[in-house]
């Protein structure tokens, strides 16, 4: 019989929280199947996420992440036992999850991990060929699309650091995934809107942190 419980997820952004950084994460979080990471946290909670529930951890980069992070016994440039989403077409066998993901956010001031929206589109495209693979083979594109930024107009600001980006709106309202999860955009009042609909795509601002629910799809 095909597995019907939800698949659960721990996902998290732009802010380290004292109730994910603490030594009651495994049993606050004992449910959690699968982690992701939006982008600008360090690479030292990253990894403690991951070590302390073992289980598979996803990443994006955001727009703050540091080259070489030190601090730590061995300085990194990259999250020990995370996977790297940017630009991928990933399954992840343990929950049989669809994930693609994209990093940084809208060129403001020629930074790293910093893109016009000519090229999040190039890197977008990048993503077709995989999607399509995934169609073919499990019969669905995507389950998850992880980005740091917002899409355009959606959950987004005026501003130009924090505006959406537009390939992003346009892969979503096209291949439909279930969930598209983003960082970026920080919550400082309580009725800021974190999460709106596009199409059948919930869409979640993850700012702090979020325990989300994701029905399996019929393999």
């Amino acid at each position: 019989m095909p597995d019907k419980d939800p698949v659960h997820l721990l996902t998290v952004s732009d802010k380290e929280c004292l109730r994910v950084y603490s030594p009651n994460i495994k049993e606050r979080f004992k449910h959690i199947d699968l982690a992701i990471s939006c982008g600008d946290l360090s690479y030292h909670y990253v990894e403690y996420i991951q070590s302390s529930l073992n289980v598979p951890l996803y990443y994006v980069l955001g727009n703050h992440a540091k080259d070489i992070e030190f601090g730590t016994k061995t300085p990194r440039t990259a999250p020990w036992g995370a996977v790297n989403l940017h630009k991928k077409t990933i399954r992840d066998s343990k929950t049989d999850l669809l994930l693609a993901g994209i990093e940084g956010c809208l060129s403001y001031n020629e930074g790293k991990h910093q893109y016009t929206q000519a090229q999040m589109w190039a890197m977008v495209l990048q993503l077709i060929p995989g999607l399509i693979r995934n169609k073919l083979r499990f019969g669905r594109y995507l389950d998850v699309f992880v980005t740091h930024a917002p899409l355009w107009g959606i959950h987004d600001q005026e501003d130009r650091c924090h505006q959406g980006v537009r390939a992003f709106k346009w892969l979503v309202r096209t291949i439909q995934p279930a969930i598209h999860i983003h960082g970026h955009i920080h919550i400082y009042r309580p009725d800021t809107v974190r999460e709106s609909k596009l199409g059948n795509t919930r869409i979640v601002n993850t700012y702090g942190f979020r325990t989300l629910s994701l029905e399996r799809s019929p393999k």
